[in-house]
């Protein structure tokens, strides 16, 4: 199961770490959250040399204003500090892909 971010001190060591993270901003009332969350976890399980997390916008409001979000959902890559790549909108091909390419980061 795909781990929530609880603070932004959590956030904030997960994003500054070598190790990718993947992290999904979702709202409980967006339905394509909810849709494509099976894929998300699927992918948790089969990727696991990356990090998968989840961020509820409404609930941690400074996490999701520092990342920028402005559409639900919203997949966000980060390494060393940095944004690597992004997908907004429940697209399953652009997120598989998006993983993948991220697995290649992992040393």
């Amino acid at each position: 199961m795909v781990e929530a971010i609880k603070s932004f001190k959590e956030f904030q060591e997960l994003i500054n770490g070598e190790e990718p993270v993947i992290i999904d901003f979702y709202t409980d009332w967006c339905g394509p959250c909810r849709m494509v969350s099976p894929l998300f976890e699927r992918l948790s399980r089969q990727f696991t040399a990356v990090k998968f997390r989840k961020v509820n916008a409404e609930e941690q409001e400074q996490v999701s204003q520092e990342v920028g979000i402005r559409a639900f959902p919203t997949f966000v890559v980060f390494q060393n500090g940095n944004k690597v790549n992004e997908v907004v909108g429940a697209d399953p091909h652009r997120l598989e892909a998006v993983v993948q390419n991220t697995s290649s980061l992992v040393a």
